[in-house]
């Protein structure tokens, strides 16, 4: 018999569920993600202490979030190639590599904001 897709609130329901898994999956078996989260749960609740205006806040909180959203992407990279083979190969490495970089990116996006927002 045929199993429709799921459509509206089932859809929506399922689709929580699934980025729930994700980020339990990054917490379980990525450090850097868990480090990651120490500082937004650090980061955020402190962009609202700040006396920054609106505009700055938002930038606060969107550098911070975005350094987690890369670190849940180059998680699943990394979880892609090393399912794919074990052994050593230079695309493989270059990948990682770029993930990581993409990390490093945002960090330095979050430290510029936060700094310009803060002594600036």
């Amino acid at each position: 018999m045929y199993k429709k897709n799921p459509q509206g609130l089932m859809r929506l329901f399922k689709a929580t569920s699934y980025s729930y898994k994700g980020i339990c999956a990054a917490f379980k078996h990525e450090a850097a993600f868990r480090e990651e989260a120490l500082l937004a749960v650090v980061a955020l609740p402190l962009a609202f202490w700040l006396d920054v205006t609106q505009v700055e806040r938002m930038l606060m909180i969107s550098s911070v979030l975005l350094i987690v959203l890369v670190e849940l992407l180059n998680s699943a990279l990394e979880a892609v190639v090393d399912r794919v083979g074990s052994e050593h190969h230079e695309l493989s490495g270059r990948a990682k590599d770029m993930g990581s970089a993409a990390v490093f990116i945002a960090m330095i996006i979050a430290g510029y904001i936060w700094l310009e927002a803060l002594f600036i």
